[in-house]
């Protein structure tokens, strides 16, 4: 799917994942074969505004019923960045799909939770006991203390 109506005027590409694609595909029935068409659009056929968005998903009640009066509309993207990258998406997809100018903007968005970082170094210690790769020309004995310190030259 494409966005052409970004903050940053950028055309971006977002994924659509088969959890959606069946509504998609029931809102493209409906638009016909327009590819101006909006997907999806708020009063009188125009852009969905945040104020339309907080009005039709009743959001300022369903915070506070749910008990996260603090969450805002704009962290449930902060959400999907962070969960596209714990599911392994690299961060230059990730800049493109936000439609953000440089990976550090990107960065921001990312949120790591405890368990993500735990299984960071799972992996790290993983690695680092699991069988060697064919040494390359500077030869490190096995039983040396820096094993896995490498001098470059």
């Amino acid at each position: 799917m494409v966005d052409k109506g970004t903050k940053g005027k950028r055309r971006r590409t977002v994924p659509l994942i088969p959890e959606i694609r069946e509504l998609v595909a029931r809102r493209l029935d409906v638009i016909g074969p327009d590819p101006m068409a909006r997907l999806f659009s708020g009063p009188r056929d125009g852009r969905i505004t945040t104020a339309v968005l907080r009005d039709a998903t009743h959001w300022d009640e369903v915070v506070v019923e749910l008990g996260y009066e603090h969450l805002r509309r704009h962290d449930l993207r902060h959400t999907g960045l962070t969960w596209m990258a714990d599911a392994g998406v690299p961060l230059h997809v990730l800049r493109k799909i936000a439609g953000h100018g440089s990976l550090t903007t990107t960065q921001r968005y990312l949120h790591p939770d405890r368990r993500a970082i735990e299984r960071a170094g799972e992996a790290l210690s993983a690695h680092l006991s699991g069988p060697r790769r064919a040494p390359g020309p500077e030869v490190v004995p096995p039983d040396s203390p820096g094993r896995h310190l490498r001098l470059v030259r």
